[in-house]
């Protein structure tokens, strides 16, 4: 990829208030061309706030943002031709079909006829929807219905589309579907910036951005994030494979940084002087008589989330 292109999204010092409660409080960052973009956080962290206007659909306070090199201010109209738009509840006509759902966004984006039919049917090939073209969407399955809703926001060709949490909700065969089709669309130089609330599909990205509260927490590529993690992690299980159970307000022994659930386990975060299976597992046992099991296990996405989230209490 050549360093000098311009980015697909460029951010600095974004702030945005809802009732004088910041939403984004000095969000910076860019995106470059044909990456695959996460964006990670809980439930009001800004997420949503920050894709609206990303997609010219929401103001901001203060700061400078361009997406394909325009200001999404100035140039929306631009803007909304060149770019796709998932949001979390996208708004299908449940009585139209499959093929009658995508004809109506493409009237929308002012798709010329002569182009529609070969664009319907590439849409209905990478998205696994030609067998079901003429079924009502309101008798779609929900990861058929997602499929669908991308295929409406891709009708217009668009250089860059944003999508908001698509999968959730979804089963996993569907949600792994969806991705395959994400990395499809990345093949063909689309830039796609997404939230995920799963943080398997958070690896899969090419970078991350963390958010909590309306700030950044961290960002950068995946393995990079995971080789800053602080601490050696451990699994804990009873002697019988059964997984632990642990009280969130449980008092965590000294030397112990985090316990939490995960992948039917106890993951344990320790420091380095404390950080042999030995010792970690005898700090474990004076709260979790049980334990008796454990092994070091290399940090995923969801540790660094939940370590992130720690280190902001």
């Amino acid at each position: 990829m050549k360093t000098n292109m311009k980015p697909a999204v460029y951010v600095s010092g974004l702030e945005k208030d809802y009732a004088g409660e910041h939403a984004l409080a000095g969000v910076s960052f860019e995106v470059s061309p044909g990456c695959l973009f996460g964006l990670i956080g809980a439930d009001g962290a800004g997420k949503t706030t920050l894709l609206r206007i990303l997609t010219t659909l929401s103001t901001f306070d203060q700061g400078s943002v361009e997406v394909l090199g325009k200001n999404v201010n100035v140039d929306f109209r631009y803007l909304r031709n060149k770019t796709g738009y998932m949001p979390q509840k996208f708004s299908l006509y449940q009585d139209l079909s499959v093929k009658e759902n995508i004809v109506f966004f493409a009237d929308v984006f002012g798709v010329k006829s002569g182009k529609l039919k070969e664009r319907m049917e590439q849409l209905l090939s990478f998205s696994r929807l030609t067998q079901f073209a003429n079924r009502r969407s309101r008798d779609l399955s929900g990861g058929m219905k997602q499929k669908l809703a991308l295929s409406c926001a891709l009708i217009h060709t668009p250089e860059i589309i944003f999508l908001d949490e698509p999968t959730t909700g979804v089963d996993p065969v569907s949600r792994r579907e969806f991705w395959d089709i994400l990395s499809d669309l990345k093949k063909k130089g689309i830039t796609i910036v997404v939230s995920t609330p799963y943080m398997d599909e958070a690896q899969k990205c090419d970078e991350l951005l963390f958010l909590h509260h309306g700030k950044i927490m961290r960002k950068g590529k995946p393995d990079d994030l995971l080789d800053a993690y602080p601490y050696n992690l451990f699994s804990v299980k009873s002697e019988t494979n059964r997984t632990i159970s642990y009280p969130q307000t449980g008092i965590i022994p000294k030397n112990l940084e985090l316990i939490y659930p995960s992948e039917g386990s106890l993951h344990i975060a320790v420091r380095d002087k404390f950080s042999s299976e030995e010792t970690v597992l005898s700090c474990v046992k004076t709260v979790l008589p049980e334990a008796s099991i454990i092994k070091r296990i290399t940090p995923k996405i969801e540790d660094l989330f939940i370590y992130l989230l720690s280190d902001t209490k």
